[in-house]
């Protein structure tokens, strides 16, 4: 009998996920770019225009932002002004008995500020970013390390780019009217 039962509940697998989507909607729960708020939300963010960010490193990260927030290519009606602060360290960590390094850890930080393009001194909203990634450096050839440092910047400024889109996303979501 308990086998029986157990077969009813996994033969009724296609329940579950619907199951699962009713108790989100019952908690107020709604998707940041779903609904009718999603379109606008998305128009919000084509309206942002990226400030120059200094060094090679602010260039991954402008160019991750621009993927992320401008979906429909370089904004045609500036509204807004996202100015972002962005920092990469490196530290060796995994230091072996003669003082070599095995692995370096790379931090990356933003600060930003959105403010209307018009009055760049007003903050309309303003957040912090920051992730980590690491790479191994064990017996490699100087070449294939630049590649992977390269590869490892960008990766940290595309998620950096994502937290910063996402809370300039969340703020337009709760201040459809901003600017």
């Amino acid at each position: 009998m308990w086998r029986t039962g157990l077969s009813t509940l996994s033969s009724n697998r296609k329940f579950w996920p619907l199951a699962g989507l009713l108790v989100l909607a019952g908690c107020g729960f709604t998707p940041l770019y779903g609904g009718d708020d999603g379109a606008g939300v998305q128009a919000q963010l084509d309206q942002v225009k990226i400030a120059n960010i200094p060094e090679r490193t602010g260039q991954l990260l402008h160019e991750a932002l621009e993927a992320q927030m401008q979906r429909e290519g370089a904004p045609t009606n500036e509204l807004y002004i996202l100015n972002v602060t962005y920092d990469v360290t490196q530290a060796g960590i995994g230091l072996q008995q003669d003082t070599s390094i095995t692995r370096v850890r790379f931090y990356g930080s933003a600060k930003w500020r959105l403010s209307p393009i018009g009055a760049p001194n007003q903050t309309l909203t303003s957040g912090q970013a920051s992730t980590e990634d690491a790479l191994n450096v064990i017996d490699q050839q100087y070449f294939a390390q630049t590649l992977e440092t390269g590869t490892v910047n960008k990766q940290v400024a595309q998620e950096i780019a994502a937290q910063i889109a996402q809370q300039v996303a969340v703020y337009f979501k709760t201040h459809p009217n901003a600017g």
